[in-house]
């Protein structure tokens, strides 16, 4: 295998690609050699990079095997925010083919960039994932992930053509089209979050439709967690194989890990563009495989944005490699670290959530977002305390009804904003706690 980052930026057989037959022993020889790569990119060319690692007391030259990674500093969401829009690139601007972008908790995206070969890269990594998941050049794929400065839809998009499949690019919402399209178009495989797959079975059965006739196979389901129950319970209505995939803006985008059909046993990580570490949330020690604790990432490939060592915040597991013996799978994600919210593949802080009804004249800052599943779908409901002066009795309806349209069209959840009466939330004598989470455990 080669040990340039350089994608063949070809088509995409039925067959495993070189990388997916490699032995652990080559993984591991070539994540060696493009970490060392990696490392002396991101420190000659991004200025924050250069900074950290030269307060942390170390230099790229200092990497000789993959276990020297630990003496590198973590990237944190933070430091993306900080150096707002692109001042975490390594190339020119100019060289940017594209630049996609999630939402943070101030306002300010986190901001990333591509350049052509980048693109190639992601294309790549994208077919691998569709044809582990089982979907073969000449398939009609129906995206429904949505397209624009979110990564998931041109990221299935462009690794779909890369595959050669025929792609329907939905985009998200307007339910009663998509089933149409379905019976339309007769698609082979559908990429959605799953809770939006629910949404779709609902729509189904609405208009007298059998799901299990449809021409559905293959469903590649992400952008949030969800359990097994919910593999069943789609795999069940639609006749299909449901299978789950991993990504994230500042690694890629959707293509970091993809679970596999013949196996449906956790996610394998494509370790020849991505390396995983799990550490322990409160010391940063990298912990040992098969010890559940917090993913972190280092790319291996990428040009215009290399990231080193980034927390992502969720919580998994590295097990051995079964279907591609050669590359390490994650588990599940069980959960994150942190305070943020997966609503509907939508991330959400509770920061965001404080920032909006400060912003108001009758809500004194006391909140509790409460998170329930009624029937299948999750909701979230905001529960804001008034201040004495604003507080009539009414609800303030009107008020309330005003903030879940602002955070509607600013943040992109739906959500109930209910006022509640002045001092009736608990309060906390230390870290505030915002959320409740009432979802049914699997």
């Amino acid at each position: 295998m080669a040990s340039n980052p350089k994608s063949s930026g070809s088509g995409y057989s039925a067959e495993m690609d070189e990388a997916e037959r490699a032995s652990r022993d080559q993984i591991a020889a070539l994540q060696t050699k493009r970490l060392a790569w990696t490392l002396a990119h991101a420190y000659d060319n991004v200025a924050h990079y250069k900074k950290a690692f030269d307060t942390a007391g170390v230099h790229p030259s200092d990497f000789r095997q993959p276990s020297d990674l630990g003496k590198f500093p973590f990237t944190v969401k933070t430091d993306l925010r900080d150096n707002y829009p692109f001042k975490m690139f390594a190339v020119a601007r100019e060289r940017l083919v594209r630049v996609h972008a999630s939402s943070g908790t101030t306002g300010k995206p986190i901001v990333v960039g591509y350049t052509r070969a980048d693109i190639d890269i992601w294309s790549d990594v994208m077919a691998r994932s569709i044809r582990a998941a089982g979907g073969r050049s000449g398939m009609i794929i129906h995206n429904a992930y949505g397209y624009g400065l979110f990564t998931g839809g041109l990221g299935v998009h462009y690794g779909a053509e890369r595959l050669g499949c025929t792609v329907v690019p939905v985009s998200g919402g307007m339910t009663e089209r998509q089933v149409q399209l379905i019976n339309d178009f007769k698609p082979d495989i559908i990429t959605v979050t799953p809770s939006y797959m629910l949404a779709i079975l609902d729509e189904f059965k609405r208009q007298g439709l059998d799901p299990r006739q449809s021409s559905l196979k293959i469903g590649i389901f992400g952008a949030e967690p969800w359990t097994n129950a919910m593999r069943t319970e789609i795999e069940q209505a639609f006749d299909m194989d449901a299978t789950d995939i991993y990504g994230l803006s500042e690694v890629i985008g959707p293509g970091v890990a993809q679970e596999c059909i013949e196996t449906k046993d956790g996610l394998h990580i494509w370790e020849d563009h991505f390396y995983p570490e799990v550490i322990d949330p409160e010391t940063g020690a990298v912990l040992p495989d098969g010890e559940k604790g917090e993913l972190v990432f280092t790319s291996l490939t990428k040009q215009a944005f290399p990231i080193i060592r980034y927390r992502t915040r969720d919580l998994t597991r590295l097990l051995p490699g079964t279907a591609r013996p050669g590359m390490r799978r994650m588990e599940k994600v069980t959960g994150r670290s942190d305070d943020m919210i997966i609503l509907r593949g939508v991330n959400v802080f509770p920061t965001q959530i404080e920032e909006v009804l400060l912003g108001t004249d009758w809500c004194g800052g006391h909140f509790i977002i409460e998170l329930t599943r009624e029937g299948r779908m999750d909701e979230m409901t905001v529960l804001a305390e008034a201040r004495p002066e604003s507080w009539d009795g009414s609800g303030l309806l009107e008020h309330t009804e005003r903030i879940a349209a602002y955070i509607k069209n600013t943040i992109g959840i739906s959500a109930r904003i209910k006022a509640v009466a002045p001092e009736t939330l608990e309060r906390s004598l230390g870290k505030a706690k915002r959320v409740v989470d009432k979802r049914p455990k699997e």
